[in-house]
């Protein structure tokens, strides 16, 4: 990732340091002093922003790789980034991206408090959560608000109607599977028929929760760069297939490394490809329909380690590698396309 950053001009983890530094900004993270020592996720999730930005911030990364791989046809020369090979709209768009992708992680840190337990709650730790929410909100809200307006100055109604529809994706994301009490996901039991269950359900969450915005978004800097729309097409497909295996990666190495955070989605890959196998698995995990945390996760990767989930979750990430990578053939031989090549091949390499 350092090495692809360099060939499109600066770190891409920075890409969104202007509204980082706002006055807006800068009295949000004032008040997320008043969290420190409370439980709330939004402090985990603002470290996770500042201190790991390159898994949260990749996507604008890939954006301005894809749009120097493919080139530009018939652009201003003022609207050229020169040094970077990209043009300004370009740039604008992986902020705008950035933006979207870090408002949706934020907003996913609020806490569901339940009016029955709360009463049982200290009233510190209760006012922490609620303060903890209007923050996350509010923040989210700004930055998705600014983004619609960063979007807006593009002047391309199809970009804007693209985009849009990544949002909604997003959204819808969040209906998709059981939830338990903090909405994180849950396998469904699955239809007296597995077969294909788990790939089916798998996918249909990832690609609304990241395989449309990254596809749509390697879609989109192909349109500002007046590319054909059989080549915008190889765009979204090459960044959806991207997010996927990415993503089971992720799913991947939480379950191999027994990682906690394997809680927050116990539809990882692995899960699933399991459940399907062998739907007794449910037994365990229905303790997480109250609340994941009910999960004895250790016991359930134990469970796991021992059937085909890991395997088969190795071939789905080797799949949408390799769909990704002839994506890659559409373009020519060039620094970022080589880049594009490695960062495939580092997902895959398990």
């Amino acid at each position: 990732m350092s090495e692809a950053e360099k060939i499109v001009g600066y770190p891409t983890s920075f890409l969104s340091l202007r509204w980082l530094l706002s006055d807006e900004i800068a009295n949000v993270a004032l008040h997320l002093r008043k969290l420190v020592g409370s439980n709330h996720p939004l402090l985990k999730t603002a470290k996770s922003i500042i201190y790991n930005g390159r898994n949260t911030q990749a996507f604008g990364l890939i954006v301005l790789l894809i749009s120097k791989a493919a080139g530009h046809l018939n652009a201003k020369p003022v609207e050229e980034d020169k040094a970077a090979g990209v043009l300004h709209s370009q740039r604008a768009l992986a902020e705008v991206i950035e933006m979207i992708r870090i408002s949706n992680l934020i907003h996913k840190g609020l806490v569901n408090i339940n009016t029955d337990e709360s009463l049982s709650v200290e009233s510190s730790e209760l006012n922490n959560m609620t303060f903890g929410n209007k923050i996350a909100l509010l923040c989210g809200d700004y930055l998705l608000s600014n983004s619609c307006t960063e979007l807006a100055s593009l002047r391309n109604q199809d970009l804007v109607f693209l985009i849009s529809s990544a949002v909604r994706d997003l959204c819808q994301a969040e209906f998709v599977a059981c939830r338990d009490n903090q909405n994180f996901p849950i396998p469904s039991i699955p239809p007296e028929d597995r077969t294909g269950y788990a790939l089916k359900e798998w996918t249909l969450l990832n690609v609304y929760g990241a395989g449309s915005l990254l596809g749509k978004s390697c879609q989109g800097t192909l349109k500002l760069a007046g590319h054909s729309k059989e080549i915008q097409a190889e765009g979204y497909k090459f960044g959806k297939h991207l997010a996927l295996a990415w993503q089971a990666s992720l799913d991947l190495g939480l379950c191999i490394n027994k990682d906690k955070e394997i809680l927050h989605n116990l539809c990882a890959a692995p899960i699933m490809f399991h459940v399907e196998h062998d739907p007794s698995i449910l037994i365990e995990l229905d303790k997480g329909l109250e609340s994941v945390e009910n999960v004895d996760y250790l016991k359930v990767l134990e469970i796991i380690a021992a059937g085909p989930g890991i395997g088969l979750t190795k071939e789905l990430i080797k799949e949408h590698s390799q769909k990704a990578m002839e994506v890659l053939n559409v373009f020519k031989e060039s620094d970022a396309r080589k880049a594009l090549s490695n960062i495939i091949v580092a997902i895959g390499d398990f």
